[in-house]
């Protein structure tokens, strides 16, 4: 087993940083069906650019790595303590390398461990089986759609849908839900696995296990793959599309699986996985650990660049957009001129912050001054060149709505003007906005190489002891691209696609699997 350790950095690097075949014809896919010239078309662009540059850069696609999850089947015999043991020195290894970003945090004291190892991180879960080689699979999950993830109790009541009974079309009932409250803050368009049965602890253990399945196969339960069939076609009518901004694809593929449960218990459990569906697996040598096959190969290769040409020659259908270009420090006059649907480019300053330092700026003065600036809500994964400067290699969003209890205060406490993020944000901040002078712009969700090209020079850093995630990096950058969402008018394409889609949810109240 000399080779299993490299085999298993070799799998977390290309799990990173290259999406599978099957993935990428599901969003060429999208990208084909969607109408040109619209803000969902222009996310779906800046996708496939970020993947072509992940690719390229041999860099995280999207920033969030995730917790690495690790399903692996071992001959009898096999040494699991020592494998366990060279995957924990793989992961190290591919954070110190950057290609993954330091993210096992100590739950009770918020310290980062900066490799990425930690009581229960990585998962690593073995499973005996009669062949006689070693199937090793992994999947990274970042934390926006980890934390869309859903459980149902049936019986139960769901907003839109009213009763979902203990039977097939009341699971129909939980999935539709599932999408419909997922929104844009899971990086729509995304997968979902979903499992029917089991306890709590199973039932989401048996839905992550369906993010394995292959996004072409097809389920040999017949009554699941109707549903998988039906929850395709029928989910992507509620309008939310790509990172929320509306559009034709809102789901790229749903996988269903069973097991038994206890006559009390009936739970319908969702994992939601954003479009940076990053999974991958290999088949090793049971006896040297050396790579003999990579799964998830099959299928035709995507040509993301023909694909443009053909979308290129489709008639635009151009939303009513206005340009804007910001530079900080920006004034009250110029946030108020802005609207929801502007597209802003920002050249200069803007500063991350996300968690640990919105909980800390409630409390604390900023380590600089704020007043007119750019708060990036944003973890990134940063590296030092050889002259020992910082450098960002990958600086995607991060999911907005957690900072909706400090947003609104920290604006006006410090006179922040403008917020960038993913997924939207709430009524308190919708409010603050309003009456300071702020505007939120969404940024595209995992576009983590896209984004870190923009970004010219790391200025500094403060607040290091939070570590590198949630540290504040102070950065320049040029062509900086996202569109108003939010706006000090009151008005959110948030609140808007939400309401929208609910109205569409209640089209399929009615019985439809008896």
């Amino acid at each position: 087993m000399e080779k299993f350790q490299e085999s298993m950095y070799k799998l977390i690097v290309e799990t990173s940083t290259k999406l599978p075949k099957d993935v990428r014809r599901a969003i060429l896919a999208a990208k084909l069906k969607e109408n040109a010239g619209t803000r969902a078309a222009m996310s779906l662009d800046t996708i496939t650019d970020n993947i072509l540059k992940a690719d390229e850069n041999v860099s995280p696609i999207c920033q969030d790595t995730g917790l690495p999850t690790f399903k692996i089947k071992v001959p009898v015999g096999a040494n699991q303590i020592k494998m366990k043991k060279a995957i924990r020195q793989a992961i190290a290894d591919a954070t110190k390398d950057t290609k993954l970003r330091p993210n096992s945090v100590d739950s009770i004291t918020g310290d980062n461990s900066g490799d990425n190892l930690g009581d229960g991180t990585p998962v690593i879960k073995f499973e005996q089986w009669e062949e006689d080689y070693i199937d090793a699979r992994l999947i990274l999950k970042g934390g926006g759609c980890e934390n869309k993830n859903i459980q149902y109790s049936l019986p139960a009541e769901l907003e839109g849908l009213g009763r979902a009974g203990r039977d097939l079309d009341g699971i129909r009932k939980c999935i539709m839900h599932s999408v419909y409250q997922a929104q844009g803050q899971g990086c729509s368009a995304g997968f979902i696995g979903v499992g029917i049965g089991g306890d709590r602890t199973s039932g989401y253990e048996l839905a992550k296990e369906m993010l394995f399945r292959s996004v072409d196969d097809v389920n040999p339960n017949e009554n699941l793959r109707k549903l998988e069939e039906y929850v395709m076609e029928n989910a992507n009518k509620l309008g939310i599309g790509t990172m929320g901004f509306g559009g034709e694809t809102t789901l790229l593929g749903c996988k269903v699986g069973v097991i038994n449960r206890i006559p009390a218990s009936f739970f319908v459990s969702v994992a939601y996985n954003c479009w940076a569906y990053r999974r991958l697996g290999v088949k090793l040598n049971a006896e040297t650990g050396e790579i003999q096959d990579w799964l998830y190969t099959e299928g035709e290769e995507v040509d993301f660049t023909k694909a443009e040409e053909e979308a290129a020659a489709v008639e635009q259908q151009e939303e009513k957009t206005r340009s804007v270009t910001l530079e900080a420090p920006i004034t009250e006059e110029q946030i108020r001129e802005l609207k929801v649907g502007d597209v802003v480019t920002i050249n200069g300053m803007m500063h991350t912050g996300r968690d640990a330092i919105h909980k800390h700026l409630m409390d604390n003065p900023a380590p600089i001054d704020l007043n007119g600036q750019i708060i990036y809500h944003c973890g990134p994964v940063m590296a030092k060149d050889a002259e020992g400067n910082w450098v960002v290699k990958a600086a995607g969003p991060t999911t907005s709505i957690r900072e909706e209890p400090y947003q609104g205060d920290i604006m006006k406490k410090f006179g922040i003007r403008a917020v960038i993020g993913k997924g939207g944000m709430g009524p308190k901040t919708l409010a603050a906005l309003k009456e300071h002078g702020g505007v939120y712009l969404n940024a595209i969700g995992g576009a983590a190489q896209y984004y870190a090209e923009c970004m010219e020079k790391v200025e500094g850093v403060d607040l290091m002891e939070f570590g590198v995630p949630e540290a504040m990096w102070h950065i320049r950058v040029n062509g900086f691209t996202a569109v108003v969402t939010m706006d000090s008018h009151g008005n959110s394409l948030h609140e808007h696609v939400e309401k929208s889609s609910l109205q569409k949810l209640e089209q399929f109240k009615d019985p439809v699997f008896k």
